[in-house]
């Protein structure tokens, strides 16, 4: 076995086929917190920590961490680091701070920037033109990572020189020059980032998620991280990435090959033999390999290449033989050769083109054989590579489930504890006044309460640590609903305590009309057809409008009305009896009685006497 791999071996350095040298990857990592002429920002060296931690988790060779970077510091460790790319194959450049566009152009800003104007801009930053410089002698992937698009204190307050000069909000789109080279911003071009409510900013939580998985091709890396970032943002920060790769997937972890152990695959030794006497493809390496590997899988995969092999050259053959016979006929007719002699020479010459024509089919035939072996033998790999995936995916969900079942088991355990130092502190507080801790700002004890109150469904702002009228008005509704009556003037930690000891919500959701209350949530009320929501938000049955006659529709009753009054008017009964000698009927309108006149009458057979009926 070892004779037959120095044999491969000796092939392959003699094509030039020597084994891949493994790749070297360095990264500069930069993160400015603390600066001199703009308000401190939290999270860049947090943020420049946990990425400088990941990449050297994920074994890179060299893993530079800087926080807090002059304009000095930061230009000499782009210098260092420039020479350390040289005979690298990946580079990564992270930076998390403050940045400016300037003219389309952009920059990082070091930490003692004054940027009093916008001429200061040439002379105190960095461009990011420096880090691509920095990056640009690896060999095969330069990547630069800017969590740099915050909202930017230096652009409000620096005076402009020229009227005209345009300075962006967030960092400008960039198109990079050079080949294999990939810019990732926190925010797309014009926009801003957000730092978040946690100790790290949403994007540098999902760059250490997503960017270490092994394998994983680096367009589908940050894919999954702007999918991370919108979800975390609300859909208001998207990240973007600018620049081109090429077509084979570039993965910042490359997979680790599985150790050799008690479960290794028996065939992985004749495998390695049988893609080394691949890349040979000759004759006399496929025989060595079938000598010391005569049965199996890969021998039968070994016999259909020298198959391939043999119809190859018997297909040269065909056509070597066909253009001796083409120049034989050749020959024949230039010399004026006897009509049978050139008949022969054709004949000949054309069952030499129809060998070599089937000679042609037969290596296509062998070829789509041995192609078609290949193609079973990667799919039989790539099989049991994703069954070894998910056997490793599953023991790592398993891990990670010990793992957070754990943690939360000791968050409870921690919440106890606190509860029980709360209530003893409530009960020496009834001697002496409960001490503050002195750590935190106003500022921070603001934001601390802000994020109480909005948990409690008391405010629905943002929790930024300024303690205005809109929170005071929080707090004061938290006193209404919960009955307390804390100083809604400041922020203090009785109120962090008193909001924290509720566990729910303490303040009513308020809906906007057409939607009501349901849990934490406002869902928009649905009425059946034929009603619709009213002021009262309920549902009430929609009113149909009467027709309104117009004076078209009233012409013909006014017509009407008058025919009728133009006919003479029927006697009409006025209410009082009239009786004669045919009967009794009542009197008729314009008629009167006239008492006193004697007028013989029948009724019922017998006579009297009664009134007279009188009509104008």
């Amino acid at each position: 076995m070892g004779a037959l791999r120095f044999f491969l071996i000796a092939f392959a350095v003699w094509l030039g086929c020597g084994p891949a040298m493994a790749e070297r990857r360095v990264a500069l990592v930069i993160g400015n917190s603390a600066y001199k002429s703009a308000p401190r920002l939290t999270n860049p060296v947090n943020d420049a920590t946990l990425v400088g931690g990941m990449f050297k988790k994920a074994g890179f060779d060299n893993v530079d961490v800087r926080l807090d970077l002059n304009a000095a510091d930061m230009r000499r460790s782009l210098r260092e680091f420039a020479g350390r790319t040289r005979d690298a194959e990946i580079a990564v450049i992270y930076y998390a701070g403050h940045g400016i566009e300037l003219d389309g152009t952009n920059y990082l800003i070091p930490t003692d920037a004054a940027l009093e104007t916008d001429g200061d801009v040439l002379d105190e930053t960095v461009a990011l033109d420096r880090a691509l410089f920095a990056v640009e002698p690896a060999k095969q992937l330069r990547l630069v990572i800017l969590d740099a698009c915050r909202d930017n204190p230096f652009a409000k307050t620096m005076k402009r020189t020229v009227a005209s000069r345009a300075i962006g909000r967030g960092l400008a789109k960039v198109e990079p020059t050079s080949p294999n080279t990939m810019i990732a911003y926190a925010a797309k071009a014009g926009s801003t980032a957000s730092d978040g409510d946690s100790k790290n900013s949403p994007f540098a939580a999902a760059l250490v998620e997503r960017l270490p998985t092994p394998g994983l091709d680096l367009r589908k890396a940050f894919g999954f991280v702007r999918d991370d970032v919108l979800k975390t943002t609300g859909y208001k920060q998207e990240p973007y990435v600018y620049g081109s790769l090429g077509g084979d997937d570039v993965a910042l972890v490359a997979v680790k090959p599985v150790a050799t152990g008690p479960q290794a695959n028996p065939d992985s030794e004749i495998r390695r033999d049988y893609e080394l006497a691949l890349q040979l493809g000759t004759r006399d390496g496929w025989t060595a390999f079938l000598g010391q590997y005569p049965d199996g899988f890969y021998a039968n995969l070994a016999k259909g290449q020298l198959n391939k092999i043999a119809a190859e050259e018997t297909r040269a053959a065909a056509a070597d033989k066909a253009r001796q016979a083409e120049e034989e006929k050749a020959r024949l007719a230039s010399e004026r050769a006897k009509k049978a002699e050139q008949d022969k020479a054709a004949a000949a010459a054309k069952a030499a083109e129809d060998a070599r024509l089937a000679a042609e089919k037969a290596k296509q035939a062998e070829e789509a054989k041995a192609a078609a072996a290949e193609q079973r033998r990667k799919d039989a790999e790539a099989a049991a590579a994703k069954v070894l995936a998910e056997k490793q995916a599953a023991e790592k969900a398993l891990a990670d489930k010990i793992a957070s079942d754990k943690a939360a088991a000791e968050l409870v355990a921690k919440q106890a504890a606190e509860k029980a130092q709360r209530d003893g502190e409530q009960k020496v507080a009834a001697v002496a006044p409960t001490q503050t801790s002195s750590s935190l700002s106003p500022q921070e004890t603001a934001k601390l309460v802000q994020s109480e109150l909005r948990r409690v469904g008391c405010l629905t702002g943002a929790a930024d640590g300024d303690w205005n009228a809109t929170s005071q008005r929080s707090l004061t509704l938290f006193n209404k609903h919960a009955g307390m009556k804390l100083d809604t003037k400041l922020a203090s930690f009785d109120a962090l305590d008193a909001i924290k000891s509720r566990q729910g919500r303490v303040c009513p959701l308020v809906c906007d009309h057409g939607f009501r209350a349901d849990g934490d949530a406002c869902v928009k009320i649905a009425c059946r057809a034929g009603y619709r929501v009213n002021d009262d938000n309920e549902c009430e049955k929609i009113q149909e409008k009467k027709p309104v006659a117009t004076r078209e529709d009233a012409k013909p009753r006014d017509d009407e009305r008058k025919k009728a009054e133009s006919k003479p008017s029927k006697p009409q009964a006025t209410g009082q009896i009239y009786c004669s000698s045919a009967g009794c009927r009542p009197v008729r309108q314009g008629c009167r009685l006239d008492v006193g006149v004697a007028t013989p009458y029948s009724r019922s057979g017998g006579t009297g006497s009664g009134t007279v009926e009188v009509c104008n």
